[in-house]
């Protein structure tokens, strides 16, 4: 009985050594508003299956606001450089539409009253550096936060871009 429980041991460390490497997998964004304040931050952790978002922001508006990945590391001009929402494999946009979602489509958040908005969401589209739409691509990924919730159909109605974050690897 213990040759047996040494024997399935190491058969699922075999099996499960590429999945715990993706685990390892990590990002942040430090996200800015428009006048430079600090807009609160987004820990990024690549798991088995997808990745997961962790999101403590601050500084916002009260109320529902669109949140995105967009496809340029970079929140230059405006936070127009960050470029449109990810979306490597040419999808339309939209959680519910019928070409959607973008990778780079994540659900929208609540800001209560005192500007604060604390939210996780797990997405199969993207990964930190791996090979399914990877944040870490050539030119990087930004987390872009819109003044409007998103309409989760073919055309946004996200509005302005409030605040935006460089997506960084940290593992």
């Amino acid at each position: 009985m213990t040759r047996f429980t040494l024997i399935a041991a190491t058969a699922l460390v075999g099996l499960t050594g590429s999945a715990a490497m993706a685990q390892d997998a990590g990002a942040m964004a430090m996200l800015k508003t428009a006048d430079g304040q600090d807009a609160g931050h987004v820990r990024i952790s690549e798991g088995w299956n997808g990745t997961l978002f962790q999101a403590e922001l601050k500084g916002l508006s009260p109320g529902w606001h669109s949140f995105h990945v967009h496809e340029v590391g970079s929140c230059e001009d405006g936070f127009d450089a960050a470029g449109d929402h990810y979306a490597p494999d040419g999808n339309g946009h939209g959680l519910t539409a019928e070409d959607g979602p973008h990778a780079g489509d994540l659900p929208n958040i609540y800001v209560n009253d005192n500007g604060e908005a604390k939210a996780d969401f797990y997405s199969r589209r993207l990964s930190v550096a791996g090979e399914k739409a990877p944040l870490m691509d050539d030119d990087g990924s930004a987390i872009v936060i819109h003044e409007n919730p998103d309409s989760y159909q073919t055309d946004a109605d996200a509005g302005g871009r409030v605040a935006c974050g460089v997506v960084s690897q940290t593992k």
